[in-house]
């Protein structure tokens, strides 16, 4: 083998393992970083792990919310199947019953204890302190 092949052939095979190694770390962190987004119907059709951070979405149930000082405890429903949440802190100015939610955190015991509240609108959402007056 010529020296120039073999000099050749030792870059591509650098190059390669630096290439591999690379995206094996990106991969890596992207795994222990990934939360998955289940609804409660899913929730009963799987085996999630105490250790595992996920979120779930769907909609707070009417009468549902219960609030003891910091702590807010609420029920998240699909309209087929629901879980109890349980949260510790202040919940975003567009929580309420009937709307939207997602909540970040881990599931004991099928109740959903939970590290981040955050609340959905729709595309017609206004601000609150937002007044239009169309009279003018």
């Amino acid at each position: 083998m010529h020296p120039h092949r073999r000099k050749r052939l030792l870059n591509i095979i650098f190059v390669l393992l630096f290439s591999i190694s690379g995206i094996s770390l990106i991969l890596y962190s992207l795994n222990s970083n990934l939360d998955y987004f289940f609804t409660p119907t899913e929730l009963k059709n799987i085996n999630i792990p105490k250790d595992k951070r996920i979120k779930i979405g769907g909609m707070v149930l009417e009468n549902s919310v219960v609030r003891e000082k910091s702590k807010v405890s609420f029920t998240i429903t699909d309209f087929k199947n629901s879980i109890e949440v349980i949260y510790e802190g202040i919940v975003p100015d567009l929580f309420k019953e009937g709307s939207g939610v997602v909540v970040l955190g881990f599931i004991q015991n099928e109740t959903f204890y939970a590290q981040e509240v955050l609340a959905k609108h729709d595309e017609n959402y206004m601000p609150p302190n937002l007044n239009i007056n169309n009279d003018s």
